[in-house]
């Protein structure tokens, strides 16, 4: 087969560019022997945040650090936090550098009273399969919303008697506080917008049905001192036909009032709940559809 003229330019200009993407490349990720044995002792110790004082006890030097964490921030091998302060991407994350647990270590270097809660806490405990680009994380400061790497960071504000009910939890070496199974559908109820919506909550009720302690549950639902959560709570219950106890309990609270069942749904009349004193705005079908899946 032969090319012409015009043919034969254009397939020499392709292989230029494939060369030059391919040079591009090799250079970004071929690793200098300090920036090998900085990442091999990183992840040989299993760390995922470490400061530039680490830095030098592993290389043992000071000169050439910024240098060598300046070209591994470029090849995307590590991420800045904060002044001095860096994160390990894992070799698996792959050259664009995307990998899922970065957020988790992260969380506790951009905020000290903090808790990962709503929809992250509810994918983690394994309520809903839903998988939030998100991470949503509880907190009692004001803290405007970030971006790091790939992932989105949106903080609510919590009063401080709101602000309770959460755990250590670990990952690898990392530590990190997420709010309780139960304080995680107490939130849910309380800020359905946080976590896909009142149907999301119900599912997440539903999947978490024979593991969760309702008790518990009930106490933190009356503590947030909120009456609309004990109402969802109660009616949700219900519907589901779970835990029956509860939502008796719960029937005998003396409600003021009615207040809208879903708050994102439109605010129109589909029924009235006596007992738990809800403005019904979403179907039942809509609450539960998802159970024939």
């Amino acid at each position: 087969m032969f090319l012409t003229n015009s043919e034969e330019k254009v397939f020499i200009l392709y292989v230029t560019i494939v060369k030059c993407k391919l040079t591009m490349v090799t250079q970004n990720i071929t690793l200098g022997p300090y920036e090998t044995k900085l990442l091999f002792t990183l992840e040989e110790k299993g760390v995922k945040v470490f400061t530039i004082e680490d830095a030098k006890k592993i290389l043992n030097t000071s000169s050439s650090v910024k240098h060598v964490l300046m070209n591994l921030i470029r090849k995307k091998r590590i991420q800045r936090i904060k002044k001095g302060t860096y994160l390990l991407v894992p070799a698996r994350a792959g050259y664009e550098g995307y990998w899922t647990e970065e957020a988790l270590a992260v969380i506790p270097h951009i905020i000290d009273m903090y808790y990962v809660g709503f929809w992250t806490a509810m994918n983690y405990w394994g309520m809903t399969e839903q998988i939030p680009v998100t991470i949503f994380v509880a907190t009692t400061k004001r803290k405007r919303n970030i971006e790091f790497g790939h992932r989105k960071f949106k903080f609510i504000s919590l009063s401080k008697k709101k602000f309770f009910g959460y755990v250590q939890e670990k990952m690898d070496n990392s530590k990190f506080n997420i709010s309780s199974k139960e304080k995680t559908i107490v939130d849910g109820l309380m800020h359905p917008e946080y976590c896909g919506g009142i149907t999301e909550v119900a599912k997440a009720m539903w999947n978490t049905r024979e593991s969760l302690d309702w008790k518990n549950a009930l106490e933190m639902s009356r503590k947030v001192n909120m009456s609309i959560v004990l109402r969802r709570l109660g009616y949700l219950l219900s519907i589901l036909r779970i835990e029956e106890t509860i939502s008796d309990m719960v029937k005998k609270e003396k409600f003021i009032g009615y207040q809208f069942l879903d708050p994102l749904a439109d605010k129109k009349r589909l029924d009235y709940s006596k007992e738990f004193g809800l403005i019904i705005n979403k179907t039942k079908r809509e609450l539960t559809g998802w159970m024939g899946y």
